[in-house]
């Protein structure tokens, strides 16, 4: 059955209004027929006016058991094809699905729809706004700190370390760190490494002046003058610091040449070296056991934890956060990128109308099922509600046209 709504109350006291406007100039008809029927003998002037209510009468007789006949017996009597809603409501339903199905639903017309509404750009737009951003931030965060917490963290710390155990294992450390040093040496960066290896050694030189004295001094004979140990002190801090300087200021430095050979044989040897691919998995094995993953995955698993529920309980005055700004500078993005809009709309437009032309079919049996499973004087009810204001207009229009009808065919009779 049909449920109610709760403007039924006003569109009752509509339909009701109507009814009874429409009834009265059936009333007014009538009594100036029968007014005007008495008094013509009289006043032959008066046949218009009898000839013009005589039809509009008939008009609004004719009409009403129109109307009257969609939802209803007129009188309460069964006359055949009256009651047409109630009778044909399984039919009617049908009718409308198959009218939704081919006509609301077909490609043409949601394919003109989605290309006019411009999905992708609307969402950037409405994304872009920061009370927007805030929101989706905001139930984001609340959402995953949900679920986070109801997680045991003993299973979540399990499978993070199951995963890193996993992949470390999979993952061969030399020829991995081969390929880097390969990609950092393929456009110079490697001189730069030694660069900042020669202002560390110039700084540990020149921090240490003392410490390399006392060495000199205790490595020298005991029969070596002091003069002499401190002039080979001098000439080694000299020599030292003079080699630094010229490698450093030097780009075609004869030791940078000898730093490219090594680095590359060192490269070549972590790539395809059986004994250094072994001996960095065992470096590998000895670095990152099962306690130092099981300790990794317990300290990423709180972090995260911790970070997603301190996101979520921030205060609404507080700046915009980390997740806020990403979304934000997500859509500012996707609105300067017409090209990935227009890809975007064409990608929803096409998983719609999949979609839709999947399943239309079962609009239209809804449709169907919904209203056949509708009590049919509750059905009849419900469409005059919705249309019947409407159809009083018919009635209106049938006794005002029919005594103008009328009118005229009397006029045309009495000359002719």
């Amino acid at each position: 059955m049909p449920l109610t709504r709760p403007d039924d109350d006003v569109k009752q006291a509509q339909l009701d209004r109507m009814k009874r406007f429409a009834t009265g100039l059936l009333v007014a008809a009538t009594v100036i027929f029968a007014v005007t029927r008495i008094l013509e003998h009289g006043h032959p002037w008066l046949g218009f006016i009898r000839a013009t209510a005589e039809a509009a009468m008939i008009g609004a007789l004719a009409d009403w058991f129109a109307v009257t006949a969609l939802f209803r017996h007129p009188m309460g009597l069964p006359i055949p094809h009256t009651a047409i809603v109630a009778r044909r409501k399984d039919r009617i339903g049908r009718t409308l699905g198959n009218f939704v199905q081919n006509n609301f639903l077909s490609r043409p017309v949601l394919q003109g729809k989605l290309e006019g509404m411009h999905l992708a750009e609307r969402g950037a737009r409405w994304l872009a706004r920061p009370e927007n951003a805030r929101l989706i931030a905001r139930q984001v965060a609340t959402g995953l700190a949900r679920t986070a917490e109801a997680i045991p963290e003993g299973e979540a710390t399990r499978l993070i370390a199951q995963t890193l155990s996993q992949r470390v294992n999979e993952t061969r450390a030399a020829p991995l760190l081969g390929n880097v040093l390969l990609l950092v040496a393929s456009d110079g960066r490697h001189q730069e490494l030694l660069d900042d290896a020669l202002r560390l050694v110039a700084q540990a030189v020149e921090d240490n002046r003392d410490l390399i004295r006392i060495k000199v001094l205790e490595e020298s004979p005991w029969w070596v003058p002091g003069a002499i140990d401190d002039r080979i002190y001098q000439k080694i801090l000299s020599a030292t610091e003079n080699l630094i300087h010229e490698v450093r200021s030097s780009p075609e430095h004869p030791l940078r040449a000898k730093f490219d050979v090594a680095l590359g044989q060192f490269i070549e040897k972590l790539r395809t070296s059986p004994e250094m691919i072994e001996k960095a998995e065992s470096m590998k094995r000895e670095l990152l056991g099962d306690e130092v993953l099981d300790d990794l995955a317990e300290a990423a698993w709180r972090s995260v934890r911790d970070g997603l529920v301190r996101y979520a309980a921030r205060e609404t005055d507080e700046g915009p956060g980390a997740l806020e700004r990403g979304i934000a500078s997500f859509a500012e993005a996707l609105l300067a990128n017409r090209q990935l809009l227009a890809e975007i709309d064409e990608f929803a437009s096409r998983a719609a109308l999949a979609i839709v032309e999947q399943h239309r079919h079962q609009a239209g049996e809804l449709i169907s099922h919904t209203v056949s499973a509708w009590d049919p004087d509750a059905t009849s009810h419900r469409i005059e509600l919705a249309i019947g204001r409407d159809l009083q207009f018919i009635r209106i229009n049938g006794t005002i046209v029919g005594g103008l009808a009328g009118l005229v065919i009397y006029t045309i009779s009495r000359f002719l």
